[in-house]
């Protein structure tokens, strides 16, 4: 049955499968029995049939539907579609990784990307993959817009922070810091709030590497750079040291914060945001997003994976789209 030919043309969402042993295929199809989720986008799964309806039918969702297409721009409104990226048969071992499983997950990535490059798609959600290709994500996407200057940032309905540096080790990330990228970093996140998310003016406090960041006088490695941010018509504030900031809700004040390693702001940010989060990535031309979850492979294929950040992704990445549309 073919759609009415003025049916409006929702935002196209690739997803990518994830890692097909771990919890990527339960929380995509618990996000999607929901069928309200169709009236604001089409999903377009970058996976495979076959392990879908193994999944589906393991924890007997019998009412979830899907449409096959081969081409992201051909894919059905108010469906949920899948793009087989392999048209064989696939092994599954739930709760194993295997490189088969790995080699999967970056054919899905490589392929859903291209088509977010390509303009086939209005945005990216990605489906979590076991942690050695989860930690190559980044460095991807850098690479196939171009390298432009990115910031990965956790969002949730309680805060926003954003992440100077990677998921990589202590001694790496501290060697990597300097003014200059702190400020580079900051013009990034100011620039997202204001077009990714609608605020005008917004205000970033910026967390510090000493225990007494900012106070009596002392200074920290992000002095100079929010010094020299506000010269570039950043709001930025600080630094603060991270009890500053956080033990007596300082950090409502602002629009965002900036930290300066992966774990100063993860930590925090996952305290307070007990209900699911998820990340971007700001300073790409096009919209990707991720739950701020692994592979789950300990609860994979025991129908105990909440579906929360997984679906926070998608709609973050839905407003995203809206957000830039009206600008």
């Amino acid at each position: 049955m073919q759609e009415k030919p003025n049916a409006p043309q929702l935002p196209r969402l690739g997803i990518t499968q994830g890692d097909i042993n771990g919890i990527a295929y339960e929380i995509i199809l618990k996000a999607f029995a929901d069928s309200r989720m169709f009236s604001e986008l089409t999903p377009i799964l970058y996976g495979q049939s076959k392990v879908l309806s193994y999944y589906k039918k393991n924890f007997g969702i019998d009412d979830f539907n899907y449409s096959l297409t081969r081409d992201a721009r051909q894919a059905w409104n108010q469906k949920f579609n899948v793009l087989n990226i392999v048209e064989h048969e696939l092994k599954i071992d739930p709760g194993t990784i295997t490189p088969l499983s790995a080699e999967m997950s970056v054919l899905s990535l490589k392929m859903a990307a291209e088509d977010l490059k390509n303009g086939y798609l209005d945005a990216l959600v990605m489906a979590p993959p076991c942690l050695a290709v989860q930690r190559t994500d980044t460095g991807f996407l850098a690479s196939t817009f171009g390298n432009p200057e990115m910031l990965r940032v956790l969002v949730s309905d309680r805060m926003v922070i954003g992440l100077a540096t990677d998921d990589v080790p202590l001694y790496d990330a501290l060697s990597s810091l300097n003014n200059d990228l702190v400020v580079r970093k900051l013009e990034v996140l100011s620039k997202a709030l204001k077009c990714d998310f609608g605020i005008n003016a917004p205000k970033i406090a910026v967390m510090g590497l000493n225990p007494h960041a900012g106070e009596a006088g002392e200074t920290d490695k992000a002095t100079q750079a929010v010094a020299d941010a506000q010269k570039k018509g950043v709001y930025a504030f600080g630094p603060f040291s991270a009890s500053r900031l956080f033990v007596n809700g300082a950090w409502k004040k602002y629009d965002a914060v900036l930290a300066l390693t992966y774990d100063q702001g993860v930590l925090p940010f996952k305290v307070m945001s007990l209900d699911g989060g998820a990340c971007y990535w700001a300073g790409l031309p096009g919209v990707c997003t991720a739950p701020l979850h692994g592979p789950g492979f300990d609860i994979a294929n025991k129908n105990q994976a909440s579906p929360d950040a997984f679906r926070k992704a998608v709609y973050l990445a839905t407003d995203i789209i809206n957000k830039r549309k009206d600008k």
